[in-house]
């Protein structure tokens, strides 16, 4: 599945989230990932954010697709970080 993951934490937390995130998907802007994941690793995902978060105050949005060609992207201004060049 193809997956954007936005999140919103407090900045005493934001390295955490940053790198969890890194792992599982590509950064593509500030707070901002995408990429194909399996639903497996996506929960792992989750389960691990949980842990970091504290639910009263921060928030993980995640927005799932079949594959990313059902998504229409667009990048008006700077695009900070292309995921165009993986295979």
């Amino acid at each position: 599945m193809y997956v954007i993951a936005v999140y919103d934490v407090n900045e005493k937390r934001v390295g955490k989230m940053l790198k969890l995130c890194r792992r599982y998907l590509n950064w593509i802007q500030n707070s901002v990932f995408e990429g194909e994941i399996t639903p497996v690793k996506l929960q792992e995902m989750v389960v691990e954010a949980n842990k970091i978060m504290q639910k009263e105050e921060d928030s993980l949005i995640l927005f799932k697709s079949r594959d990313a060609r059902w998504l229409d992207k667009e990048v008006i201004g700077l695009e900070r970080m292309s995921t165009d060049n993986f295979l």
